[in-house]
């Protein structure tokens, strides 16, 4: 017969309480809320200072210039998934890992291959500047030379965030990304109007990044001398590598293919449309799946329901609102932002909107299996981005083309990553009352 639920065993007089082993003390729900409460706090500072950062270029520069600029975001974007799959692997070993010790040892380790990664990366994107330029038609290659520089520092940056978010350190977290977008602003807007135009704006892109990996120094929890624990295993490497390529070209890749297939001012609209689409998933990914993964993590035992149920009905709820807000009031939305220049755009806002939904809930599935196991969603996720790149480039034909293929084939990778998850919840044995 099991114990009623008021039954409580008490530790006997000067016994250690372990936290571990007292799980109503701060639920799993109540640290994935608390924490997506502080991240989303964040994410609007965060994402107020990259729109303060957008109109001002777009508005200074015109539609042709901010299109070069968001080629330049986009392949740091791209390159990002390198710094997000260091993020993540580093974010579930610290969570697992029980002693700060052991937490610092696996901070350490990932540091040290960050930075190689980090050098071949900014390595590579140095000497093929010219062709990469002339792919993109972008007017200066020295461009992609001063996004080289942020791409030399951009995976120890993301091992610094991992730390903070396995930590569940998410004011220092959220004040790290607010750091780097204020810097990219202030320094973006002296640059431009010192007359560097877009080199400048570029510029700051890196400064910002440089900025975000020197404050805040570590917490100091890591700071302790490392001993072994359960290290990060490259199974996990590959399957954060796997999901984040994944990630970075179905939210990235249509917009340097619009850049490639389009003339100037309409890749530029695009880029515009696109930088108000992927708000959503911002706020989705950094305000509320940051939060839940190391708590996932860390909770091997949990119901499924006590750490993915939250999360799903604040992205459904997120992402409506922001769907009808972009149907409602498209002309509004990108006349305040960007200027009159960007206003004839139709349906094309809320159709991305929908599709950047779509994609947030899918992500909010995979990132949920990847935090309890290894996951083969990881690979489903990068198929379709292979499909995303292989279909524009036959379809192509209007920008409302571009987003319908977005719509259509994130509407097929959400039920696929359903069926795992459901079928899961649906095996799982009741639990005895």
């Amino acid at each position: 017969m099991s114990q009623p639920d008021s039954a409580v065993t008490l530790p006997r007089a000067g016994a250690p309480v372990s936290v571990a082993s007292t799980p109503n003390i701060r639920s799993a729900r109540s640290l994935v809320l608390g924490g997506s409460l502080v991240m989303l706090m964040s994410m609007m500072m965060v994402n107020g200072f990259n729109f303060a950062y957008n109109v001002f270029m777009a508005r200074v520069l015109g539609p042709s210039e901010f299109g070069h600029i968001n080629a330049a975001i986009t392949i740091l974007l791209l390159v990002s998934s390198v710094s997000l799959s260091f993020q993540l692997v580093c974010a579930k070993f610290v969570a697992r890992n029980e002693n700060f010790s052991a937490k610092s040892a696996v901070v350490k380790s990932l540091l040290g291959k960050a930075w190689i990664a980090s050098l071949i990366l900014a390595a590579i994107l140095f000497a093929a500047q010219k062709p990469f330029a002339a792919y993109l038609n972008l007017p200066n290659h020295w461009m992609l030379g001063l996004l080289a520089i942020g791409v030399a520092v951009y995976a120890p940056l993301g091992v610094k965030r991992g730390a903070m978010q396995g930590l569940c350190s998410f004011p220092r977290l959220g004040g790290n990304f607010v750091l780097e977008a204020f810097t990219r602003l202030v320094v973006g807007v002296s640059l431009v109007v010192a007359g560097y135009g877009a080199l400048g704006a570029v510029g700051a892109i890196s400064a910002a990044v440089l900025m975000a990996y020197l404050l805040p120094r570590m917490p100091p929890d890591i700071r302790v001398h490392p001993t072994a624990g359960e290290p990060a295993s490259f199974a996990e490497a590959v399957q954060a590598i796997v999901f984040f390529i994944g990630q970075v070209i179905i939210n990235n890749v249509d917009i340097l293919l619009v850049k490639h297939f389009f003339p100037a001012d309409p890749a530029g609209v695009y880029a515009a449309i696109a930088q108000i689409g992927r708000l959503l998933y911002f706020i989705c990914w950094f305000g509320i799946v940051n939060a839940m993964f190391p708590v996932s993590a860390s909770r091997q035992d949990q119901k499924s329901s006590d750490a993915i149920g939250l999360p799903l009905l604040l992205v459904f709820g997120i992402s409506t609102v922001f769907v009808l807000i972009a149907a409602l009031f498209p002309h509004v939305i990108m006349g305040l932002i960007f200027g009159s220049k960007f206003i004839n755009i139709g349906p094309l806002l809320a159709l991305y909107a929908a599709a950047t939904g779509l994609y947030s809930l899918a992500v909010v599935l995979i990132a949920f299996e990847m935090s309890k196991r290894i996951a083969n969603t990881g690979w489903l996720q990068l198929l379709v981005s292979a499909a995303l790149v292989l279909v524009i480039g036959f379809f192509h034909q209007t920008l409302r083309e571009v987003i319908m293929v977005r719509i259509v084939l994130m509407v097929l990778m959400l039920v696929m990553v359903s069926f795992p998850f459901l079928r899961r919840l649906w095996s799982a044995p009741v639990e005895a009352t």
